[in-house]
């Protein structure tokens, strides 16, 4: 129940985001909320309309608009609402297609700094999204800060002081009892005081009408189906699908941390592409996990399907039949349940390990973070994954050999590391072609050819050494590496040991 009331406000406020009636931001929760719920990859997590996946819409709304310029007022938010449900429908099919390819694994190449940046990045958009709630009516007029603070709290004071009673019962209570959801007693407790005293503060009602029924289906406009049409809409749909799937997935993530169970990401990728498809053929946005929701539900006791499932069915019937009764909830109540849920979403021990961390870790942690706070999740996260990797491959593209001469002067190279992209000048300069004897043997036993790039500097080694008239003989490398050489392939010798590793040939 607390759920179901917490969604309401952020479907409003993401619908109005990317410029749609609140009912589609509502319907969009409810449908893929309800999927995911039932066939996601994690029980009790929650899905819905969310502002990374709404601020995408945006760029898609200005584009349309750009492409009409005859078009204006409601003809134009009808066109706009008709690319995006047609975005949408083309976003959950993509995302379909990465569950069934079981790519949703590659999530575990997140590194944990990337982690911490984005679950504190989340956290204070969370914190930030609210501060909205608070704006007075002449805002715009206001030159300075402390003038914009004053007139704020002068309009808004039983706001600030609900907010504030709101966080102090959510912080309190579960340390008396766990038996109410501190979120639902808060809601009902303040609601009850501002209804029977009349207290001037916003509710919801203030801010949209989500009366509606229930969704049905709606055809996407059949024109769009043209190829120019369609090449408007790829590039944001590829977004939106990316942003969804990196969002639910590291939401995923943090959830299995904190209930110790691991849920599975292909599984989620395959719901959330169902939901966003069924969703764009009854009239809702796309979208993904909520982290600040799905955080709501955890530690309110939801931890299986019927919770999320349950949230879902209630925000319908609160759209069908309850509107007006949800309408006199304050956003203040709202307003600080999600303070709380920024709270405990902040990672606040990232911050005593950054002095711990090695720098470029750190340094990651605080990129996604910012990046995750001014421009976009999916640019923060991938910034993120690329850094680690290219400071991972530079740590270690070290490899270094050992020369001995036999008895019979032949020469042995024994070479120690692993051979990839990064380490393969490193391998071209530990031989000395001019003074080397006739006969010289390249030993790989402790040595690992890790992709393409270190089977072609084998095989260029071995050419300069034919080049010059020496005998070159290449031990211990496996088969795989054996098949991909062209130049050394006829200089290696098998052995009893030999290993039988793959190479990374396609990278």
């Amino acid at each position: 129940m607390v759920v179901a009331v917490a969604l309401v406000p952020e479907a409003i406020a993401f619908s109005f985001i990317a410029g749609v009636s609140p009912l589609v931001g509502m319907y969009a929760a409810f449908i893929l909320g309800l999927i995911t719920a039932l066939f996601g990859g994690k029980p009790g997590m929650i899905s819905g309309a969310t502002g990374a996946v709404a601020i995408v819409f945006v760029g898609l709304g200005l584009a349309v608009a750009k492409l009409n310029p005859h078009l204006s007022g409601e003809a134009l938010s009808m066109e706009i609402l008709h690319y995006i449900l047609f975005t949408t429908i083309v976003a959950g099919l993509l995302q379909v297609l990465v569950g069934v390819f079981k790519m949703g694994k590659f999530i575990r190449l997140v590194p944990q700094p990337a982690m911490y940046g984005f679950v504190n990045g989340l956290a204070i958009v969370i914190a930030l999204a609210q501060l909205s709630f608070f704006k007075s009516s002449d805002y715009d007029t206001l030159d300075s800060w402390s003038d914009i603070l004053i007139h704020s709290f002068s309009e808004n004071y039983w706001m600030y002081i609900i907010t504030a009673i709101t966080m102090a019962i959510m912080y309190y209570m579960p340390k008396i009892t766990k038996v109410i959801p501190s979120g639902l007693a808060a809601i009902v407790f303040l609601t009850l005081i501002v209804y029977i005293t009349n207290l001037d503060t916003k509710t919801i009602s203030d801010f949209a009408n989500i009366e509606g029924a229930f969704p049905s289906f709606v055809m996407p406009d059949m024109s769009l189906f043209s190829f120019d049409s369609f090449m408007i809409i790829l590039p944001y749909a590829i977004l939106v699908a990316l942003v969804g799937l990196i969002e639910s997935l590291l939401t995923l993530s943090v959830l299995d941390e904190m209930s110790g169970t691991r849920g599975s990401g292909n599984k989620e990728c395959i719901a959330q592409g169902c939901g966003n498809i069924t969703s764009g053929f009854f009239g809702g946005m796309a979208g993904c996990a909520m982290i600040g929701q799905s955080i709501i539900n955890f530690t309110s006791g939801g931890l299986g399907r019927v919770s999320s499932a349950t949230a879902a069915i209630l925000l319908i019937i609160f759209v069908v039949s309850l509107s007006d009764l949800i309408g006199v909830i304050p956003v203040a109540v709202l307003v600080g349940i999600m303070f709380m849920v920024s709270i405990g979403t902040f990672e606040f021990s990232s911050i005593s390990r950054i002095k711990y961390m090695p720098r470029h870790d750190a340094f990651v942690l605080i990129l996604v973070t910012i990046v995750t706070v001014f421009f976009d999740l999916a640019i923060a996260v991938i910034a993120g994954i690329i850094i680690s990797a290219l400071v991972f491959a530079w740590q270690h593209a070290k490899i270094y050999s050992k020369g001995r001469i036999e008895e019979d002067g032949v020469k042995i190279y024994d070479i120690n590391g692993p051979l990839f992209f990064g380490s393969v000048t490193s391998f071209n300069e530990q031989f000395d072609l001019e003074n080397d004897p006739k006969n010289v043997v390249l030993n790989f036993k402790d040595a690992r050819v890790m992709d393409i790039s270190g089977v072609e500097a084998i095989d260029a080694i071995t050419k300069k050494y034919k080049d010059s008239g020496r005998v070159l003989t290449i031990r211990h490398i496996s088969k795989d590496c054996k098949n991909l050489l062209k130049e050394a392939g006829p200089f290696c010798t098998f052995a009893e040991n030999d290993p039988t590793y793959k190479v990374a040939a396609n990278l």
